[in-house]
């Protein structure tokens, strides 16, 4: 298999220079924490690793070194596609350069030889109220494929340590070749009265994802296949690729890993982003029908909406400082294949305004749009209007990159995560000494 082949080939060179690294070099301070980090949330501690991806905080998310606009461009695309395929991208992700065309097909058919979902997850879906949210149904679907997991067979059998990456490799191709039948199950079932449409062998992983969701517009497989790309990774403190990592690092499967971060992506504070910046826009039309086309007038709603101190949500970013290049590539998209789209043209004029009154404001050290800002919008046009289900389709996403940071750990034997906690007083008696 071509992914676990090209993998093979780097693992000594990988490990030897991990190896030379911490030997030579392990007592080189990285940084320093501060008692606010400390009880902030770790921001900007210094204390993960991946090769993957990066926010590079002049040219955003940098996938194995290379821009959103370089990965667009590069990676292999179906023919009369504008976007790439999904299997391409994963293959970028565990092997660290761009495949051709050939190697990209070979991981789309991996996981068309995988994709079967056994019966019983769909049972297990179903057997839960009709009212269950989707994301714990995608959840529960996620861990309930554990009992598949080959790397918890090997390890019970005397897997040697060195090899734990292997079936760690056949896990996460076996759960990412079945997450999007799932997840188009899932919508299918609960928003389509259970009209469930069968795979179409003859499309690509997310052009099969399109089809299943039932979406007539052809263009539906290029905006999933952007979509994907887009949210698939970004680096690894996030709540999603953190929790992933932690749990995986006690060796457990990526059943158990990938079902862990999914439950924090249903987390308000991370997964929901996109649906609050676009009910934000439902909102703005609904309250200000002439927003969606005079300036002033947004420009005042925007200001009134700070006035109440409330925010306005999709704009600003933890690193980057610039607007998102993964905004800008579904901008892009909207402005070539629906322009006049009233929502989409909406999001557009915020996106001129806005920055410039946040500026004003003077609070926001970014006033510049991410991700989530205008993905939504594009959603909506295509008639997923379903806004519980956009952290589904999120965790498609990010289960892409998580699996292949899950992978490369084990490979490299990344030791069980541990840090060291702290009481209140010690801290006082620290911030004491420093005084």
């Amino acid at each position: 298999m071509i992914l676990k082949d090209k993998i093979q080939e780097q693992l000594p060179s990988w490990r030897e220079r991990v190896k030379n690294l911490v030997k030579e070099k392990g007592e080189v301070k990285v940084g320093e924490v501060t008692i606010a980090q400390v009880y902030g949330g770790m921001r900007d501690v210094k204390s993960l690793v991946t090769d993957i991806s990066y926010v590079d905080p002049a040219e955003g998310i940098r996938i194995r070194g290379y821009t959103i606009p370089e990965v667009l461009d590069k990676l292999p695309k179906p023919k009369d596609s504008e976007m790439p395929y999904v299997g391409g991208l994963y293959y970028l992700f565990l092997v660290g350069s761009i495949p051709t065309e050939e190697q990209a097909l070979e991981v789309e058919a991996e996981w068309k030889k995988r994709g079967k979902v056994p019966q019983y997850v769909y049972d297990a879906i179903r057997a839960l109220p009709a009212d269950t949210h989707p994301m714990t149904l995608f959840t529960l679907a996620v861990l309930t494929l554990q009992r598949e997991s080959l790397f918890s067979k090997q390890y019970h059998e005397g897997l040697k340590r060195d090899s734990y990456w292997e079936p760690m490799l056949e896990d996460s191709l076996n759960l990412t070749a079945k997450l999007p039948e799932i997840a188009a199950f899932i919508y299918r079932l609960k928003y389509k009265n259970g009209d469930i449409i069968a795979a179409d062998p003859t499309l690509d992983w997310a052009g099969n994802f399109a089809h299943m969701m039932g979406i007539k517009d052809h263009l539906y497989e290029d905006l999933s296949r952007l979509y994907f790309l887009l949210h698939s990774d970004h680096e690894s403190g996030n709540v999603s690729a953190h929790t992933t990592h932690l749990v995986a690092s006690s060796l457990s499967d990526i059943y158990y890993a990938a079902s862990a971060g999914l439950c924090g992506l249903a987390g308000p504070l991370h997964g929901l982003a996109n649906q609050e910046c676009l009910s934000w826009l439902l909102d703005v039309k609904e309250k200000c029908g002439e927003c969606t086309y005079d300036k002033s007038a947004l420009r005042q709603f925007a200001w009134d909406t700070l006035n109440k101190g409330l925010v306005i949500p999709g704009y600003g970013h933890a690193v980057l400082r610039k607007t998102d290049p993964r905004y800008t590539a579904q901008l892009e998209f909207g402005k070539k294949y629906f322009p006049e789209d009233e929502i989409f043209k909406l999001a557009a004029l915020v996106y001129d305004v806005v920055p410039e009154v946040l500026r004003e404001q003077g609070k926001a050290k970014d006033p510049w749009p991410n991700v989530d800002a205008i993905s939504g919008s594009l959603q909506y046009h295509f008639g997923i209007k379903e806004f519980d289900f956009y952290t589904v389709m999120f965790g498609v996403s990010r289960i892409l990159g998580v699996s292949a940071n899950a992978v490369w750990a084990r490979a490299l034997n990344q030791p069980i995560e541990r840090p060291k906690s702290l009481t209140t007083e010690m801290l006082e008696e620290i911030a004491a000494k420093a005084n």
